[in-house]
């Protein structure tokens, strides 16, 4: 249900006006003029553009805590968009495998997970979209990914290659091969064939990946790449129409992907942690360098709000700078140009935080309240 017209008074709101004190009229859906209206008060609370997180997979554990665990995969969503919600963000990205991987990792996975979301979407409130993350080196499925795109209108596909070629090349067996086998239930023997097949047809690849880049395009999706290393990779890439570089490993990929206009989407977990889990790029480094856009959850929703706010009290950005890398920077990135600020004429998204502990206490998305508790829930209701 849309919430009626109301005006927020009291919080220290960031607008394109500033931020400060100042009120938040919503209507309909949409942020509007300052008008009469019922009025809600705020004092002591931040009211702040609601999150958009660009990649996110930390939805899984709710889809697949245990093996055979999760039967009605609809509950899995339902229960991984209250995790989002309560942790500010009012518009998501699933970003979902397709895989020789298997497993949760796998296609038949994917299909579930894109039929349940088709299926639960209009009972709620968060905005979920989706991501398809495929394998290139799957060459005998790039006809049912082009369908799986076009069946469930995934507005964005990004591109992954895993496989260990340098391993495959020598003839050796990858890392941790029989535990990933045993795991989803296959033969070690022939998941080790399975991706030697892969790889030794990796010459004909890029042919049908330039194909495939064209057809998605002529969609309407969105590309990206993912882990990107070098200059030539990138602008590969961005010959293809991929405009989008998901996490680049390197300041040498991310300054390419700069150079051509193409977007940086970063790990906010990187920013917390002060480095990259794995070695790679410091995601501060990129944002001081000016060459991130925006930040994504990752693997961890409750990092988004943590690095804007570090950000901010590390001097690196201003307030409005430090969020607007989990607001209006991953909105653009998205194309989505009706959220991001509260802007009048924007969406109504937005997320209410207590101003001392930054808790957040209320999360509303396009007008509709996808989590609210505590002292904020009884200023709403009185």
């Amino acid at each position: 249900m849309m919430l009626p017209d109301l005006r927020l008074i009291g919080a220290q709101a960031l607008t394109p006006d500033g931020y400060g004190v100042q009120p938040v009229c919503l209507s309909q859906g949409r942020v509007v003029e300052d008008r009469s209206a019922r009025e809600v008060d705020l004092s002591g609370y931040l009211v702040l553009p609601g999150m958009v997180d660009a990649h996110g997979d930390g939805f899984e554990k709710h889809l697949a805590p245990r093996r055979g665990a999760m039967k009605d995969m609809g509950l899995g969503v339902v229960a991984a968009e209250a995790e989002l919600a309560a942790n500010g963000i009012s518009t998501a990205t699933l970003a979902q495998f397709y895989s020789w991987e298997g497993g949760m990792r796998g296609p038949e996975f994917a299909e579930r997970v894109f039929s349940a979301l088709q299926d639960v979407q209009p009972r709620l409130a968060t905005d979920l979209r989706t991501q398809l993350r495929f394998e290139t080196p799957m060459l005998d499925d790039y006809d049912a990914v082009r369908d799986m795109v076009e069946r469930f209108a995934i507005p964005y596909v990004v591109f992954n290659d895993h496989l260990q070629h340098d391993v495959l090349e020598k003839g050796k067996r990858p890392k941790r091969l029989t535990g990933q086998a045993l795991r989803i239930g296959q033969n070690p023997e022939k998941y080790l064939a399975y991706m030697q097949a892969l790889h030794a047809r990796m010459d004909e690849v890029p042919l049908a990946l330039e194909i495939l880049a064209d057809q998605l395009c002529d969609m309407g999706v969105r590309l990206g790449s993912h882990d990107d290393r070098t200059q030539a990779q990138r602008q590969g890439w961005h010959a293809m129409g991929v405009h989008i570089a998901e996490f680049p490993e390197t300041v040498e990929a991310a300054e390419a992907a700069r150079a051509s206009g193409d977007a940086v989407v970063m790990g906010a977990p990187n920013v917390v942690r002060g480095s990259s889990h794995n070695g790679n790029a410091s995601a501060l480094d990129l944002i001081t360098m000016g060459l991130c856009d925006g930040l994504a959850s990752d693997y961890h929703y409750p990092s988004m709000r943590r690095a804007a706010f570090f950000l901010a009290e590390a001097g690196v950005l201003d307030f409005a700078g430090a969020w607007g890398l989990i607001s209006s920077g991953p909105a653009k990135v998205l194309g989505l140009e009706d959220r991001g600020e509260l802007a009048v004429g924007r969406r109504a998204d937005l997320v209410i935080l207590d101003a001392e502990s930054r808790d957040v206490c209320a999360t509303i998305s396009g007008g509709k309240v996808s989590h609210m508790r505590g002292e904020v829930a009884r200023r709403f209701i009185g």
